[in-house]
């Protein structure tokens, strides 16, 4: 019996003879080979095995990583080239089974170049080279043994025609090269045979507790495997991941370092280009050099794996080809050619494996590549770019906040995948030419077909991806239309319920939404007609201007908001020095245009801006010079500044005031008090530590604008400038702020304040008047210069200010109807807010965490459910019923006997293929349709406590960010999840069906998988979670930074929110790489599961072959198996993509359950405890407590209509709201009126000859918000827009608050005139506006104190009434 030897049985040859000399027996010289092998084992393993790190280095690296020798990838390669080599030489060997040294040292060799690299990344971890030393003598040895071999090969004739010698110089020149890197070592670190070994720390990073992004550190496995991600991913399903789980970026990664680098190949560009002529840098080529390196790297990956791919087929064909052939042996050492070893099918199903594997592994490294190259693009376009955009680009409409926000949510991402999708330019065409080279081989002249077939439908591919493009576009454009009319909808929800003209807005988004969602089905029939993706990439365009101004003299000056006809003409003014001057003037003339004008603001025509020191710089309409003024030893170079419109951040109500400066106790405590501010920040639930803004607690018009000139007052500026502070305040605190504020805090300190205002009173504290007309400076002086040269308009003047001052002495006694009021409403906010936090609070701490595991790794199906029967089940029933074709018709048979039958099942599985992806996309349009019908009427019909205690920010999010999920996200991941699900199932039965013994295999392989997608989907969704919430952060401070850029400019914030935006920017991006890293985990290990599908179907067919199985039905298995891991990897993901989605689906139907604004009929309203403001809103039924009535026209309002009662009433709010459109529609929205009707309500609110001047007159633009009007403007239009209206009741709720005292007596006087016939309730502070109304309410503190005829309240000398009358005397 022939026994197992190690150089064989046959004894006649002398297999152990070394009478010709040791080195000419083959056997010995492959003995010899094993003494390297054995002697690495001997020398590594009590090393390795016995604790060797007690003698690492001191240097303490904090992650289980490691500091990289020199060469450490390229020993890496050429280890797995060597692992490699010897698999060949153990397959070649073992081919002849009875001569044991023919694979034996081969197999050896594998085990010790495993031990090599384990051992190399141990003394890695430790940095203690010198162990190294034993590596170095074992590449020695093996590459003299191996020469030793290779020499001797060639001494007996054999040559490069025989695998075996080819394999030995392989081997050789590995070992060779491996020696070189090891010595390379020994050069660099100096560990042995030199005095002073180099001392080396680990990177700056790994030393950084911080850093948890390893993947830049670890070794090549690791990065190939994302071997690292493998705590974070297991100990995601015990705990949800968090956003310190995941730390901070490496440098290289961060914003700051990709914006200089970019900034750098920018700046070189311009620099390089030399010359006078020169062309512009470009921006993409700066994109190249500075991030070109990596975009390289990443193509060819994507070459190598594009290349790779064609093995499979090949080795398939090989299998199929040579499956039933037994291969020939001669004599007892036998020598084969490559081609003899490439015929066995058995070292073909290991090579097809090991294709599989380098394949997927150099795919996922592009992917890789090109997704965090993108992230690290996005970072450096993102900085630096809001805070040099010219405010006039917003104010006359040119930029939306919208179209801002969108390039940060929306274009940067696509810049991103533009990258993503790059190697495709360049790697389709070569898996094309190589594609048809490949059939051509196999089919010979029929591959020339199907290249024609290419060639044909390439301009029909063109065609329908330039109308992907453009329908892409319009879905965009309609998106952000409709965006930005709900959110003017959500601003202005108490003006459409109080006019009742929510259906007429709602109507005006579902028409947009109409056009969206048509715009979306043409791109879903594109989409199904094609089979690429056209990418549509938008341009970034953000203008840049200089800093602010510091001006102290403007001579001539000439300013614009963006056009060539200037806003302000002919601006010849001082401001003196440390001294208080006040800027009045009539609505719309001009007056915070001059301020921001003095900001930098505006676009300089002409003009000359003079400092101190007397120097004259010429301003042109290409430049703004800086002229810094030196003032004492303060912030010199920064202005406080507080806006007309009040801005606050998303922060505490300390952090608002302080806003960046060193917190000073006292100075904080005298500024608070200055500003009555401490009242209402005892009402806070956390104090001043409570955040405000648009995600803390909802605060009045009033306590805003006091926040926001506290800001002013407690930074340490020397030029403060005030835009109006007083219009929100009642005259007490207007009066408080004045006299403590700025006359005492302010004018003490000696600092150069500037205020406008329509506060005419206030005139005798000013240092210097500037008087403001139609764009241009009508006076400047003191008081006294204006009475001396300008008597007329100093005793118009004077006229005014006896009415207003006069009303600083009832100040006291009507203290309480305004900021008890405010803090009341305040309180009530908070306490409805907190009701429901505590209620959301509630229900997570009744899950423990194993129920939350539990529930975290559940799939939504309830959710999906609602979805789908959103849709309509008929979409549902065809979906199923196409999908369930196309798998079932791609099952065709491979032989030419069924060719009309294949042909008959190809044209049905394209034909439902088309089917299932046009129902798919039309079940998700309809169930999209449906949702966001729902969503708005429900929103739009919610009562306006909803809008109270819900953030703006989380109900636009709900049609923003969760309506494009819906509508443009899941319908293809649900298709995609079908498809992939059914058509894997299929192609594990055709494999099955194939060779039956599969099925053993796929059991743990089934298990495995399980496992895979069981912690990937946990892990995938709190990172998707983490991504999602820290982009929110940023978008809404890239919102407030937009909203707020002129006060950032004029404090000289813009390096603190510069850095911030830095920080929430690398946060966002952390998540991101994480996500994008996980997902390569996922798809690495699938992809190696499905490689180990296509081994175990190849070797279940080859064991299978001898028992009849046809080899085309082989080949039929083996073609499946290959598809079997695409499908495994889409199954995964698109169920952790869809369970993410469905979060979207829950967000909106958790506000579908809102309930609905409806009083009709339902209970009586009883006035009690509530404020003026609060009384006018119960005529339109938006009070909270029932009980009591209101009749108008022996009507109870109660039982009416909610539509039909207000569409009767008329109301002018105390905070002008304006809609994007023409001045028409915002007088008239429901287009009832003609232009003469108009016209008339313009002339009453004294706008006529202002609107005539417009270019259009009444159709003249109103931009977002009214924008591009005075905020005083603002208020007039809304007092035409109620005249327009001509309601039998007219309620005028502080409708003049920030009109001039002029321009409100005109309107009192008209108004008395024009709705003589009807019931006007006006709501006042200022007594002599009301002494003419038939009947008179006084009210303190909710409740009604007196009610008579004016003539009559005036009989009784100690009411309410006439202490008013006598104060106003």
């Amino acid at each position: 019996m022939a026994g197992l030897s190690f150089c064989g049985n046959n004894v006649t040859k002398n297999a152990y003879s070394v009478d010709t000399g040791m080195l000419n027996n083959g056997c010995f010289v492959d003995a010899l080979n094993l003494v390297p092998h054995v002697f690495l084992l001997f020398i590594t393993f009590p090393i390795l095995f016995i604790g060797w790190g007690s003698q690492s280095s001191k240097v303490q690296i904090h992650h289980n990583t490691w500091l990289h020798f020199p060469g450490h990838n390229l020993r890496w390669i050429l280890t797995f080239t060597l692992l490699f080599v010897h698999v060949c030489e153990i397959a070649e060997g073992i081919m002849d089974t009875n001569h044991l040294h023919l694979f034996m040292p081969a197999f050896m060799g594998f085990i010790a170049a495993t031990t090599s690299v384990v051992y190399y990344h141990n003394i890695e971890t430790s940095n203690f080279p010198k162990l190294l030393l034993a590596l170095f003598i074992y590449w020695v040895l093996a590459f003299i043994t191996k020469s030793i071999k290779l020499w001797k090969f060639a001494e007996y004739g054999v040559g490069v025609l025989h695998l075996r010698f080819c394999i030995t110089a392989l081997l050789v020149v590995l070992y060779g090269l491996l020696m070189a890197v090891e010595i390379n070592v020994i050069r660099v670190r100096r560990y042995v045979f030199f005095a002073n070994p180099q001392k080396v720390k680990p990177p700056e990073d790994l030393q950084d507790l911080g850093v948890r992004f390893l993947q830049p550190f670890v070794n090549l496995l690791s990065k190939a495997t994302y071997w690292w991600m493998n705590p974070l991913i297991i100990g995601a399903h015990k705990r949800p991941i968090e956003l310190k789980k995941i730390g901070k970026l490496p440098i290289a990664m961060r914003a700051l370092t990709n914006y200089l680098k970019l900034k750098d190949a920018y700046e070189d560009q311009r620099v390089s280009g030399g010359g006078s002529d020169r062309k512009a840098p470009s921006i993409w080529r700066s994109m190249y050099r500075a991030f070109g390196r990596p975009i390289l790297l990443s193509s060819t990956f994507r070459y190598l794996a594009d290349l790779l791919g064609f093995a499979g087929p090949l080795c398939i064909y090989g299998i199929v080809e040579h499956l039933n052939k037994k291969p020939v042996k001669e004599g007892s050492v036998y020598f084969m050619s490559s081609n003899e070893l490439l015929q066995n099918t058995s070292v073909l199903a290991v090579l097809l494996f090991l294709a599989l594997v380098l394949q997927r592994t150099f795919l996922q490294a592009s992917y890789y590549v090109t997704i965090e190259t993108g992230i690290n693009l996005r970072g450096a376009m993102i900085y630096n770019k809001i805070l040099r955009l010219s405010t006039s680009n917003m104010s006359m409409g040119e930029m939306t906040l919208g179209q801002i926000n969108n390039l940060v949510a929306i274009e940067t991402n696509q810049l991103m995948w533009f990258l993503f999708l790059c190697p495709n330019l360049w790697a389709m065409p070569v898996q094309i030419v190589m594609g048809v080279i490949l059939l051509y081989y196999l089919l010979g002249t029929s591959a020339l077909i199907g290249a024609s077939v290419i060639v044909l439908l390439a301009p029909v591919q063109y065609l329908i991806a330039t109308k992907l493009a453009d329908t892409q576009k319009s879905t965009l454009d309609q998106s952000t239309e409709r965006l930005k009319k709900t959110t003017e909808i959500l601003k202005g929800i108490k003006l459409l319920k109080l006019y009742a003209w929510e259906n007429i807005f709602c109507d005006s988004v579902e028409d947009t939404r109409g056009k969206e969602l048509t715009s979306l089905r043409t791109f879903a029939l594109y989409t199904s007609m094609s089979s690429e993706t056209h990418t549509h990439l938008r341009s970034l365009h953000l203008h840049v201007y200089l800093i602010p101004l510091y001006p102290v003299q403007v001579n001539g000056g000439f300013f614009t908001w963006g056009s060539n006809l200037s806003t302000l003409s002919d601006i010849n003014i001082c401001i003196p020095t440390g001294q208080l001057t006040m800027i009045v003037g009539q609505v719309g003339c001009g007056k915070s245009s001059l301020l921001l004008a003095m900001l930098g603001e505006m676009q300089t025509l002409s003009g000359k801006f003079c400092c101190t020191s007397n120097k004259i710089n010429k301003l042109d309409s290409q430049h703004i010079v800086v002229i810094l003024v030196q003032l004492f030893h303060k912030n010199r170079y920064s202005v406080g500044y507080a806006t007309q419109k009040s801005w606050l951040l998303n922060a505490t109500v300390e952090d608002n005031i302080t806003f960046g400066s060193p917190f000073n106790k006292q100075r904080y405590k005298t500024v608070i008090d200055a500003c009555s501010l401490q009242p209402d920040v005892d009402l806070l639930p956390f104090g001043d530590q409570t955040e405000i803004g648009e995600r803390g607690i909802n605060l009045s018009g009033g306590q805003r604008q006091r926040i926001c000139v506290a800001r002013a007052l407690y930074q340490n500026t020397n030029i403060v400038f005030l835009d109006d502070p007083f219009s929100a305040l009642d005259i007490h605190l207007s009066d408080h702020l004045m006299q403590e504020g700025i006359l005492k805090f302010l004018q003490d300190d000696k600092r150069t304040v500037v205020l406008v205002t329509h506060k005419l009173q206030y005139l005798i504290h000013a240092d210097w008047i500037i008087a403001m007309k139609d764009g241009s400076v009508l006076r400047e002086g003191t008081l006294k210069d204006i009475q001396t040269h300008d008597v007329e308009l100093y005793e118009h003047w004077k006229t005014l200010m006896n009415r207003q001052d006069q009303e600083l002495e009832k100040g006291g006694v009507i203290e309480g109807l305004i900021t008890a009021l405010e803090r009341k409403t305040l309180r009530r906010a908070f306490y409805s807010r907190e009701a429901k936090n505590q209620e959301e609070e509630e229900e997570e701490e009744d899950d423990n965490m194993s129920t939350t595991t539990s529930r975290r790794s559940k799939i939504p199906w309830r959710v999906c459910w609602q979805y789908l029967s959103s849709g309509g089940f008929l979409m549902v029933f065809l979906m199923v019923f196409s999908i369930n074709g196309t798998a079932n018709g791609d099952a065709g048979l491979p032989d030419s006997y069924y060719v009309p039958v294949f042909i008959i099942l190809c044209g049905a599985g394209i034909a439902l293929c088309l089917i299932t992806s046009l129902t798919v996309e039309f079940l998700g349009l309809s169930a999209a349709t449906n949702l966001h019908h729902n969503l708005l009427n429900k929103i739009i019909h919610a009562p306006i406590r909803f809008f109270d205690v819900t953030p703006l920010g989380q109900i636009l999010n709900r049609f923003s960010a969760d309506t494009n999920i819906i509508d443009q996200h899941i319908p293809p991941t649900l298709e995609s999840l079908t498809r992939s699900t059914l058509l894997c199932l299929s192609a594990i039965g055709v494999i099955a069906f194939v060779t039956p013994s599969f099925l053993i295999a796929l059991i743990p392989l089934a298990v495995s998988f399980y496992f895979i997608q069981k912690y990937f989907r946990v892990a995938s969704k709190d990172l998707q979670d983490l991504d999602d919430s820290t982009q929110l952060p940023l978008l809404c401070h890239f919102s407030e930074t937009a909203e707020g850029l002129t006060t950032i400019r004029a404090f000289r914030h813009e390096s603190r929110f510069k850095q911030k935006m830095l920080e929430l920017t690398d946060t966002n991006n952390t998540a991101y790489l994480f996500l994008s890293a996980a997902n390569r985990w996922l798809e690495v290990r699938t992809d190696y599961l499905g490689a180990v599908i296509v081994l175990t179907a190849a070797v279940a067919s080859i064991w299978s072959s001898g028992k009849s199985l046809p080899s085309s039905m082989v080949g039929l298995g083996l073609t499946y198996a290959l598809t079997v891991t695409n499908y495994l990897n889409w199954v995964v993901r698109n169920l952790a993509d869809l369970e993410v989605q469905m979060a979207a689906v829950k967000k909106v139907n958790s506000f579908l359950s809102t309930e609905s604004e409806n009083y009709e009929g339902s209970m009586e309203i009883k006035i009690q405890d509530l404020g003026k403001s609060s009384l006018s809103l119960a005529f339109f039924n938006m009070v909270d407590v029932f009980e009591g009535r209101i009749i108008i026209d022996g009507i109870d309002i109660c039982k009416l209509p909610l539509q039909t009662l207000r569409s009767r009433l008329s109301i002018i709010l105390q905070d002008p709201v304006l809609f994007s459109g023409s001045i028409r529609f915002n007088l008239d929205p429901e287009r009832t009126c003609t232009d003469d009707r108009l016209w008339e309500a313009l002339e009453i609110a004294q706008l006529k000859n202002m609107v005539k001047a417009l270019s259009g007159g009444l159709d003249a633009v109103v931009t977002e918000g009214g924008e591009n009007f005075s905020v005083g403007q603002r208020q007039l239009f809304c007092l035409a827009r109620a005249f327009v209206r001509k309601s039998s009741i007219l309620i005028m709720d502080e409708a003049t608050a920030s009109i001039d005292m002029a321009t409100e007596n005109v309107l009192q006087k008209v108004v008395m005139t024009a709705f003589a016939d009807r019931t006007v309730v006006t709501i006042a502070h200022r007594v002599h506006t009301i002494l003419e109304a038939d009947l008179v309410i006084v009210m303190k503190r909710g409740n009604i104190l007196e009610m008579d005829k004016p003539e009559t309240l005036l009989e009784n000398e100690d009411g309410m009434f006439a202490s008013f009358v006598r104060a106003d005397m």
